[in-house]
């Protein structure tokens, strides 16, 4: 299985091209980490397990998804996104329209 350079990264801000969503990008999987199961019944496009996976906070709901990175594209609102998880993983929202992530601790 081939793993792909990600055209997204954690901070980022995106769009769900087909349910129209915003959101911020998480966490980074270079190809799908998921359950066959999951994909069969969550999937509806069948998109590339092979390529990039993202998870993603749900702008303005308590919801996580995980999304295929040819379901995404770039936000362009400048607009920081309402979750109530963001300050558990970021620590402010930069004039760039990027999150800036907070330090792990090991």
């Amino acid at each position: 299985m081939s793993r792909e350079k990600a055209k997204f990264s954690v901070g980022q801000v995106v769009t769900h091209q087909i349910f129209e969503y915003r959101g911020v990008i998480v966490d980074v999987d270079g190809h799908f980490l998921g359950t066959e199961e999951w994909y069969r019944n969550v999937t509806r496009s069948k998109p590339p397990k092979d390529r990039p996976w993202y998870h993603v906070l749900v702008d303005g709901d308590d919801l996580k998804t995980y999304v295929a990175e040819r379901n995404l594209e770039a936000d362009t609102t400048g607009e920081p996104v309402a979750h109530s998880d963001i300050h558990q993983h970021f620590m402010s929202f930069g004039d760039d329209g990027r999150y800036l992530m907070r330090s792990k601790n090991n």
